[in-house]
């Protein structure tokens, strides 16, 4: 009877990792990176691994510069000019909201402290002490301890309900100090989410956002995750949010991938049909996400991130020269859904851009002749 399951999971596994092993027309040989016949990354200027950059989704030189500063000084005045300079209702402001929260997080897990040692993200807590009225570091505080309470404590606990009180505080406080800034509102949707609020308490966060901010992809990106079956909400409230953006989505606007990340929201945990990835249901959700990115600023923030999610599906659906057409412009950054779901998002990056390079070069494909 043993021998029956082993038998019953090989054929169960082999289902789930064929579709990543096999072409339209024959096989894609994953072999290692030393063999000859190996397909390169780095003949389409790819990024090693090891310097991939999980910060971020894209590049943001003045952030990028500034965090270098703040980390190496221990000075937050870089940071609090940095953000005062950044468009209050734009996808950008957020984006570096988030990404100081996170290197303070990051730093305090390194470094937490002790009797003869500063812990980490000191400079986070000098800046709300000396500029109490400053909106950017109270937004960055409000967030930093949303980060703490999901690195740190396991939903359901008193440690983590106890941290997201204090954010939820946090939140109330970025807000009186910025009327206008749709952020700490922003921020309290994942505390929502975490402390279980009520769907009608919810929507009242969510009126504020779309007040301030009515096409804020991050927002709306922050906002899912509250609808999701895995939440407080699920698979049909999730799709219905999702495509109900997508359609009063403004010209240019990302809005319309919605239904990409409502799907990736709601993937089985193993898929044993291969046909999934060339289902009705994805195949509509990825055409959406292109013509968003094509018709998208080149300069939106959010581009990356949609970008990303496109090489997850268009690795799995076996659209090699798509996918690669998303690669060369995202290329060097993995700060974004799905990699920061794994505890090596480099490593899991590197693996969907080798099967894509792989299955583009078995199709035919070479660096000569993908466009840039």
């Amino acid at each position: 009877m043993e021998i029956l399951w082993v038998l019953i999971a090989l054929v169960m596994l082999g289902f789930v990792l064929l579709p990543f092993l096999r072409r339209r027309r024959g096989a894609i040989g994953l072999v290692s990176p030393d063999h000859p016949d190996a397909a390169d990354p780095a003949n389409y200027g790819f990024v090693l691994e090891e310097e991939l950059d999980i910060r971020m989704p894209g590049p943001d030189q003045d952030l990028l510069d500034v965090l270098d500063v703040v980390q190496r000084t221990q000075d937050y005045r870089a940071a609090q000019q940095l953000l005062a300079g950044t468009e209050t209702e734009g996808e950008r402001r957020w984006q570096r909201v988030q990404a100081f929260a996170g290197a303070a997080s990051l730093e305090l897990s390194r470094r937490p402290g002790g009797v003869s040692e500063t812990p980490g993200g000191q400079w986070l807590r000098v800046w709300r002490s000396e500029a109490p009225k400053d909106a950017g570091g109270a937004a960055v505080h409000a967030e930093f301890l949303v980060q703490q309470a999901w690195r740190t404590a396991t939903p359901g606990t008193d440690e983590f309900r106890i941290i997201m009180e204090e954010a939820r505080t946090a939140c109330g406080e970025a807000a009186l100090l910025a009327p206008g800034d749709p952020i700490p509102y922003i921020v309290e949707l994942s505390v929502a989410r975490g402390l279980g609020y009520s769907q009608k308490d919810f929507e009242q966060i969510w009126l504020k956002i779309l007040d301030r901010a009515p096409a804020h992809m991050g927002a709306h990106l922050a906002a899912l995750h509250f609808w999701c079956e895995k939440w407080h909400g699920s698979r049909a409230e999730a799709y219905s949010f999702a495509e109900a953006a997508a359609a009063r989505a403004p010209r240019g606007s990302l809005l319309s991938a919605m239904p990409l990340f409502a799907v990736f929201e709601h993937l089985p945990e193993v898929t044993l049909v291969a046909s999934f990835w060339q289902s009705e249901v994805v195949t509509k959700a990825v055409h959406g996400a292109l013509h968003a990115v094509h018709s998208a600023r080149p300069d939106d923030p959010m581009l990356a991130h949609v970008r990303h999610m496109l090489v997850f599906f268009l690795v799995r659906s076996e659209r090699w020269s798509e996918a690669m057409s998303q690669l060369v412009r995202i290329d060097g950054h993995v700060g974004a859904l799905p990699w920061t779901l794994s505890a090596d998002p480099a490593a899991e990056f590197a693996v969907y851009r080798a099967l894509a390079v792989a299955g583009y070069e078995a199709n035919g494909g070479s660096p000569a002749s993908l466009p840039h």
